[in-house]
């Protein structure tokens, strides 16, 4: 029994840890999923392997791969790869995590 109530608090708590929200910022003009998105603050939200980026109204969808690294990144950073002159966002590093987004 105790192991059922053990497994069921542990289920409970990844639930609750699929979806959550952070802050980003963009330094320069920057592609996702296709769309450009001007330099600015975005609030991003994760829903299991979904990331939405909001500012005002202006949303942008992309899927992404989670994966977790030994070490808590000290702050959230954005990686990019540069091709054609534009700055195609490829990786986002979440601040106080262990975890980093790699975009599809």
């Amino acid at each position: 029994m105790k192991k059922f109530f053990a497994m069921f608090a542990l289920t409970m708590s990844f639930a609750f840890a699929g979806a959550s929200s952070f802050n980003v910022t963009l330094f320069q003009p920057s592609i996702i999923a296709g769309k450009e998105l001007k330099p600015g603050e975005y609030k991003v939200q994760l829903n299991g392997d979904k990331i939405t980026i909001k500012s005002g109204k202006q949303v942008v969808e992309a899927s992404v791969k989670s994966e977790q690294v030994e070490s808590k990144f000290g702050s959230t950073s954005v990686r990019y790869n540069n091709g054609d002159g534009k700055y195609t966002v490829t990786e986002i590093r979440v601040g106080g995590t262990n975890t980093k987004l790699i975009v599809n």
